[in-house]
């Protein structure tokens, strides 16, 4: 497919593309950002498209990517907490100050003990996801299938749910 080709059918589905946008964002001048940004990224990346396979689906790929990555990024920006306004601030004698942290401490070994108690099979993806990898770099590391990899995290943070279900908050 030319690159004129590939121009013509690609805004063709554009108008197709603004109300999947639209129920990403409930916001029409942000479904139209999107739109613009997805169409950009396009017509950029239109030498990975795979001429014969669903265009329609490629973009929407693309949309729905760019929407999870925008979503993230504005998420991990506004998660920072300012707790000054929670922090009272009274002047105070250094000799009234008494620190407890024995409640943490038990809690940490009940974590600690738990982690312990599961399986290795499911222990083992579990740290390496905690620790920072990547569900991806997990499964090169242990041989396993991506899918096999989310499975048994999802199962040891079910088990250390269910281990755990005295620390769980009252609502």
């Amino acid at each position: 497919m030319t690159a004129l080709e590939f121009t013509s059918v690609v805004e063709r589905m554009a108008p197709t593309l603004r109300p999947a946008a639209y129920n990403l964002t409930r916001d029409s001048d942000d479904a139209k950002d999107l739109v613009q940004e997805t169409l950009l990224k396009a017509f950029v990346n239109r030498d990975k498209f795979k001429a014969g396979t669903n265009l329609k689906a490629w973009l929407y790929t693309i949309m729905r990517n760019t929407f999870i990555n925008h979503y993230n990024k504005i998420t991990k920006r506004s998660s920072s907490v300012d707790t000054t306004d929670y922090i009272q601030t009274h002047p105070t004698d250094d000799r009234m100050i008494a620190v407890n942290g024995a409640s943490g401490e038990f809690a940490l070994n009940d974590i600690y003990a738990a982690i312990e108690k599961l399986p290795e099979e499911l222990r083992t993806p579990f740290m390496m996801y905690y620790v920072g990898y990547k569900y991806l770099e997990i499964s090169d590391k242990l041989k396993l299938p991506i899918g096999t990899v989310k499975n048994r995290i999802h199962l040891a943070r079910k088990e250390l749910k269910q281990e755990l279900k005295g620390y769980a908050y009252a609502d």
